[in-house]
């Protein structure tokens, strides 16, 4: 099942840079874990915004959920999942 994810993060500006850094850092393990397994197929940042839309291939939508409960920095996050199908002009 594929899914386009749009994340927008806002970090506290009072969190200890360190909790900060150490939290991004395990976010970027995470989701390059998932990359590289295929089921973060593809993401992209949005240009001036600490966000990014990303398209997620998974087997069901209790997989998806439980990555995106599992992001790091989830707790400081905007979600909007946009499930996808196939279009019929599509070659």
């Amino acid at each position: 099942m594929l899914y386009a994810v749009r994340m927008d993060v806002d970090i506290p500006r009072d969190l200890d840079p360190a909790a900060r850094d150490e939290t991004i850092a395990r976010e970027k393990a995470y989701s390059q874990q998932l990359q590289r397994s295929g089921e973060w197929a593809h993401i992209w940042r949005i240009a001036g915004q600490y966000s990014n839309i990303s398209i997620f291939d998974v087997e069901s939508h209790e997989r998806l959920h439980e990555i995106l409960w599992n992001l790091p920095l989830f707790p400081y996050m905007a979600v909007e999942v946009t499930p996808l199908a196939t279009h019929p002009s599509a070659i």
